[in-house]
């Protein structure tokens, strides 16, 4: 018999099983940036569940097993995670890792979730990018960086991306199969952005790299891209 599984909640069953008092991942000793990513990523979209189930070829099936049964099924069926149960996914990251702390310090995300899925799964890069015409990079999650926008008082995530892609000349080889967008940085000093309205739906055609696009004057398939 396999793995117990539970689908990832959607539509009224969020609200009930998500909303009010203990809901959520608890945190403990700076385990905010693990906390966050975790709900983010499995809460209520199956789209990485691969990472719970597949016996990857490098894939450490402890850690596979802890990050699935007591941290992901007891969020989608109680809409509560412990901290001891993040804290064990922790003290197994430090051991498998080549970081001592991640089991009492902050760290940004995108190591997490780069000690996770490449080291400890094997999983393939979700993400082929291209700046300026040269390589391909591969990556598991994209960082928005831009500078302030005094325009951008309240902005929604794809206002973000685009901008972002803009400024660094970015563009998607390819339709991502999941693409995990990390916000900008709210530090405790400062925060450039008070708030940001999350997009339902992420329309990529613009960022996409060769893709056919029409002409915003004639109307026709575009030759030219201006920025």
């Amino acid at each position: 018999e396999g793995p117990e599984s539970f689908p990832p909640l959607r539509n009224e069953a969020v609200v009930r099983v998500l909303q009010g008092q203990m809901k959520g991942i608890q945190g403990h000793c700076n385990s905010c940036y693990m906390d966050a990513a975790l709900f983010s990523l499995f809460s209520c979209t199956s789209v990485l569940d691969s990472m719970l189930f597949m016996p990857f070829p490098l894939c450490d099936r402890n850690v596979q097993g802890i990050l699935r049964d007591e941290i992901v099924n007891p969020l989608r069926r109680t809409g509560f995670v412990r901290a001891s149960s993040v804290m064990h996914l922790r003290e197994q990251l430090t051991d498998k890792g080549q970081c001592s702390s991640f089991t009492n310090a902050e760290k940004d995300p995108e190591e997490f979730l780069n000690l996770i899925m490449q080291q400890i799964l094997g999983i393939e890069p979700l993400l082929k990018l291209q700046s300026g015409g040269q390589k391909e990079q591969e990556c598991y999650c994209y960082q928005i960086f831009m500078d302030k926008q005094e325009d951008l008082v309240v902005p929604d995530v794809q206002q973000l991306v685009e901008r972002s892609f803009l400024s660094s000349d970015l563009k998607l080889v390819e339709i991502p199969s999941c693409f995990i967008i990390q916000m900008p940085r709210f530090g405790k000093e400062y925060k450039m952005f008070s708030k940001i309205i999350p997009s339902l739906e992420l329309d990529i055609t613009d960022l996409l790299l060769d893709s056919p696009r029409e002409c915003c004057l004639c109307g026709d398939v575009a030759t030219l891209e201006c920025s």
